[in-house]
């Protein structure tokens, strides 16, 4: 018999077919049984325009066999078949799809949820086979056709028996060698996992024969054999389903079995969408923080499906960074798919469709926040980081849908609060939202800078993580209200009364801080007195847009960029301390020893290290000596 050539006459093509475009081997058996599902669908499409009234979905099937003599893997279904031109047509030629033109000639009267588009997902089974058979007789046909071929050398078509229109596609595998391993296609638990893995939701039933072993009947300590024809796939997506048809219960059983979590997830998301994009979509919350979460191992995005049979395990597009946390699934029929149906298109539909999935999930936790303060507590004490990162991230892109959802701790009232609670209850004359930074709420609260802010009787937000200055920073103010640290050089807090005798002051103690200055030897900007400073002798602030939490946070970076804000040590010309300063104005010595001390004495009430410990050590020494 005379073969036949492809009539993409290119070698290369076809290569890049079989070798290129599917980055897992494993995915052919997902495109043979899409396929076999597409012919169904379209033989239960023309069977009802035809009139046939007997004709029931309960009677498709796709059968799966795999025989290890032969090294042959069989995909069966009873659906419309193929005519000898159909063969020659669409298998003959790379890229020429017999369901794209069905869709194109039936589209919107046609119910059926055709998968398949390109034409080119069943020479992925080249990946794994040395030889493919194809046995196909049409619906409404008494003829029935082989078509045969090695891969790129063509094919052969011949008449051959088959008693009813339907597909019979068999595989016959390579041969094993060092770098790979195909006979592991042909055990029937690999068969049965792949199917799960990528076509549990065909609506048709995949039954597959698996030998099964149990105690014999005459002697219960001896085992046998026996074949079981076994539905592999569950058909109906839990997410298909609607809210009264599934538990709470089945929802965590899924989560669970999907994502491999122990614990339930502490919250549920559907969503059912018509519209410009259609989709249905099921996202789950975990309980818990996942251990590798911060590590770069861990991999974000939901799984993609397209009508049931999934696309990608997880596809990063479909979720912003910082609801990276969110597991689920996303099946839409109107994901543009290039060639294969694992290489997606960043197209308008999965831009639209990860819109509205963001803007569902912030409504689900505003709503959380709103109505369970206790559970959306607990969530936040997982995942608030990631929040604060969203702030931050993209120059603050994101701090519109994210402002009313991240806390902080209030120094006043001593728990977590939001900035919209903040600034409820912020008497008329407070312009600004005040924070510290420090490594506890409590190491917050001791802060020297804190004394003039709470001494008006105005709360402070502590801010513990090393994002958090950066979030503020970038959101600049909440609904008009700026953010103001309490290291600021200036709080607004001063009247003018006040402002005129902190200049007095420093003017009458101009040569003095100058010494001290001097001493400091280029550590500091400047030394000036204080009206911040109440119960505390000294505080370190920055000048500039640096404060020095960010600049422990930036140096704390594998970078070899060494960033410095710049300091000024600020006494309080009310404290003992500085009388006592003051009284040795005279002893150049003293005041540089009195200088040294205060300023590490900053640096340690601010979190930071001392230069000389063993320095700071003999100069408390020394005073204590006199």
């Amino acid at each position: 018999m005379a073969k036949r050539q492809f009539k993409a006459e290119s070698k290369r093509l076809m290569d890049l077919m079989i070798n290129s475009i599917y980055t897992h081997k494993e995915v052919f058996l997902r495109e043979l049984i899409s396929n076999a599902s597409d012919a169904l669908d379209k033989y239960y499409f023309e069977a009802i325009q035809a009139g046939e009234t007997g004709v029931s979905r309960g009677d498709l099937r796709i059968l799966l066999r795999a025989d290890k003599g032969a090294r042959t893997i069989t995909v069966e279904d009873n659906g419309c078949g193929m005519t000898k031109d159909e063969l020659c047509d669409n298998l003959g030629t790379i890229a020429k799809s017999g369901t794209g033109e069905f869709r194109s000639e039936h589209g919107a009267e046609s119910d059926a949820e055709i998968i398949g588009q390109f034409g080119v997902g069943f020479y992925s089974a080249f990946m794994v086979s040395k030889r493919i058979v194809v046995e196909s007789r049409a619906y409404g046909s008494d003829e029935a056709w082989k078509w045969e071929s090695e891969g790129v050398d063509g094919y052969t078509v011949e008449p051959c028996e088959k008693d009813s229109h339907g597909t019979v596609v068999t595989l016959y595998l390579l041969d094993d060698h060092d770098d790979e391993d195909y006979s592991h296609f042909l055990d029937q638990y690999t068969l049965q996992d792949l199917v799960k893995k990528y076509s549990d939701y065909i609506r048709f039933p995949i039954i597959m024969d698996m030998t099964r072993s149990r105690p014999k009947e005459d002697n219960k300590d001896e085992w046998e054999d026996y074949t079981e024809s076994v539905t592999l796939n569950s058909m109906v997506p839990i997410w298909r389903k609607g809210k009264g048809e599934v538990t709470q219960e089945e929802y965590a059983e899924f989560y669970k079995s999907k994502f491999s979590d122990w614990e339930d997830p502490s919250r549920v998301m559907t969503a059912h969408v018509e519209g410009a994009v259609t989709y249905d979509a099921l996202m789950f919350i975990p309980a818990s923080l996942p251990y590798d979460y911060y590590s770069k191992n861990y991999e974000k995005g939901l799984s993609l499906y397209c009508n049931g049979v999934m696309i990608m395990e997880k596809c990063a597009e479909l979720l912003p960074d910082h609801y990276g946390f969110v597991r689920g699934v996303v099946d839409s029929e109107d994901f543009s798919l290039n060639i294969s149906r694992e290489v997606l298109q960043h197209d308008r539909q999965l831009k639209l469709i990860a819109k509205k999935l963001e803007q569902k999930i912030t409504s689900e936790l505003e709503k959380m926040l709103e109505e369970e303060r206790e559970a959306y507590e607990k969530f936040y004490s997982a995942f608030g980081l990631q929040l604060k990162y969203g702030l931050y991230s993209d120059f603050g892109a994101h701090k519109d849908e994210l402002k009313d959802l991240v806390l902080f701790h209030s120094v006043a009232e001593d728990k977590l609060i939001t900035f919209k609670e903040y600034a409820a209850k912020m008497p008329e004359d407070q312009k600004y939202i005040y924070y510290a930074c420090g490594e506890t709420a409590a190491k917050v609260a001791s802060l020297p800078q804190t004394d003039a802010v709470r001494e008006k009787g105005w709360d402070i937000l502590a801010m513990t993580d090393d994002v958090d200055e950066f979030a503020v920073k970038v959101m600049h103010d909440y609904e008009g209200h700026e953010f103001k640290s309490v290291s600021d050089s200036d709080l607004g807090l001063e009247t003018d009364e006040q402002k005129a005798e902190i200049e007095k002051e420093t003017k009458d103690n101009e040569d003095l801080l100058e010494r001290m200055q001097k001493a400091l030897d280029g550590k500091v900007k400047t030394v000036r007195l204080s009206a911040r400073l109440k119960k505390h002798p000294v505080c370190l602030v920055a000048d500039g847009d640096l404060s020095m939490d960010m600049e422990k946070v930036l140096s704390a970076m594998p970078t070899d960029q060494h960033v410095k804000a710049e300091r000024v040590l600020e006494i309080n010309p009310e404290h003992p301390v500085f009388r006592a300063l003051s009284d040795s104005a005279d002893d150049d010595e003293k005041v540089a020893r009195y200088a040294r001390l205060l300023y590490d004495q900053a640096l340690l009430i601010a979190g930071m290290t001392i230069d000389d410990p063993v320095a700071f050590s003999n100069d408390i020494c020394e005073l204590m000596a006199r």
